[in-house]
């Protein structure tokens, strides 16, 4: 994980552009929140505030190239367009530092709402209507009325499981074009998920013979971020890396995003040059680090831009 340093005035409007916040209570499917109770509210009105935010929070590269791997509970709710002018006047590490920073904390609480999800499957009872309710979720069964067996929950248990950090991000910013995509901007679309319910939205050239299809829209990142891990780990398409998941578990070896990436082939028309794409961009980037990390036990915070209030 890196850090912010202080830069030039010119990049000091990113967080007018870059996070375009709106304070709302989620009613997406996959948001989740850590905690019942209001995140803590902090105001934003440069760049400035949020490096001496992240130094508040020891959340810096120097902690962090220490081997301090405490990643605080951050979360926003918009990229704006003016994300992709602003950006393109910065460095590129340091549009990389600003994305990665950001986004890690939501892939964080994303998986930490998995685990806990994972448990539930584990524990309950076979007669559990929680235990059904997350087995449809899921698809592995069509009523919550069905009587599930311990086969079922074991086929379960292969679909409600993490996806190693140092994969999502690197998809991210490769799917979003590190957040300055239409599509991102628009409706917080990072991953280029598909969307057949015609309401998605409709790319420039879109491909007819694929029918009236478009990018599906989420309420925040954060749900965005969820809504890939629901499709990883429920599209056909990406058995191969459930498989793959599968066995690290059994053999009790760690999941590496670098691996699993190799079972990607589906996700782009690019096949193999897509898988390459990100691997290189994992261990470029050293993204293999934050597969390492954890949460802060602290509060959630939720940064609102000044200048829109």
């Amino acid at each position: 994980m890196t850090s912010i340093k202080t830069t030039s005035t010119k990049t000091l409007i990113f967080l007018s552009v870059f996070i375009c916040l709106l304070i709302f209570k989620s009613n997406n499917a996959f948001a989740y929140y850590i905690e019942s109770k209001e995140p803590q509210i902090i105001e934003m009105s440069s760049l400035d505030d949020l490096v001496a935010l992240f130094k508040k929070l020891d959340y810096t590269k120097k902690t962090w190239d220490a081997g301090k791997r405490e990643i605080p509970r951050i979360t926003f709710d918009r990229v704006s367009t003016g994300w992709k002018t602003s950006s393109s006047h910065m460095p590129v590490k340091l549009k990389k530092q600003i994305f990665f920073s950001v986004m890690a904390p939501l892939v964080l609480m994303a998986n930490e709402h998995i685990l806990k999800e994972r448990k539930e499957v584990e524990t309950l009872p076979l007669t559990d209507k929680t235990l059904h309710f997350i087995a449809k979720k899921y698809h592995v069964i069509s009523s919550v009325d069905h009587e599930m067996n311990e086969q079922e929950r074991q086929l379960l248990l292969t679909k409600v499981d993490i996806i190693p950090p140092s994969l999502v991000l690197a998809q991210a910013a490769e799917e979003s074009g590190w957040g300055t995509s239409r599509f991102t901007s628009e409706g917080n679309a990072f991953f280029g998920q598909w969307d057949f319910s015609g309401r998605g939205m409709v790319p420039t050239h879109q491909r007819k013979e694929l029918g009236n299809y478009g990018l599906a829209r989420f309420v925040s990142p954060l749900a965005s971020v969820e809504g890939y891990i629901f499709n990883i780990n429920t599209n056909r398409a990406y058995q191969k890396l459930r498989d793959m998941r599968t066995e690290h578990r059994k053999a009790n070896k760690k999941m590496k995003g670098v691996e699993l990436a190799t079972t990607l082939d589906k996700y782009s028309e690019r096949g193999q040059a897509y898988i390459d794409g990100l691997v290189s961009m994992i261990r470029y980037n050293k993204l293999e680090h934050v597969d390492d990390a954890y949460l802060s036990d602290k509060h959630l915070i939720k940064l609102i831009n000044k200048a829109n209030q």
